[in-house]
């Protein structure tokens, strides 16, 4: 199923962790409905930046989420948030830097471990905290390093 011009469902749910596991990912009600929308941000980043982007974790179920290690409070189990690199573009401070100069709104812009860029966007109807960091093994950081 495509959600957008450059996203499909498959796409935004794949995970390789869950299928090791036999953990199910689908969205589903106001889940699926926010991950259409964070397709559309993404179609709006993989244009700005003129490259394709690879999505390495979009949606997750609660079970995924807490098989990962991620947060009980994860945008990601909304379907409002996505891990991504650009290779084709730079390195992954270079494509947060790009994200954070086009001025699309996000609730979250981090880029984690020089590896990859979370981006994260508030619920509908709820504002955005524009929070900006860097997460390395020296812990979490504001800004962009």
């Amino acid at each position: 199923m495509t959600f957008s011009k450059y996203f499909s469902l498959s796409e935004l749910t794949v995970s390789e962790l869950a299928a090791r596991r036999g953990l199910k990912n689908s969205p589903f009600g106001k889940q699926l409905d926010n991950l259409k929308q964070t397709a559309l941000k993404l179609d709006f980043i993989r244009d700005g930046l003129g490259q394709p982007v690879i999505v390495t974790s979009g949606y997750r179920s609660p079970e995924v989420n807490a098989a990962v290690g991620g947060s009980k409070t994860s945008a990601h189990c909304h379907g409002l948030a996505a891990d991504f690199t650009c290779p084709g573009y730079g390195n992954p401070l270079a494509v947060a830097k790009a994200i954070l100069a086009s001025g699309i709104e996000f609730d979250q812009l981090i880029h984690e471990y020089g590896a990859w860029v979370h981006i994260g966007f508030a619920e509908p109807g709820k504002p955005s905290r524009k929070q900006i960091l860097t997460i390395n093994k020296r812990g979490t950081l504001t800004g962009l390093q």
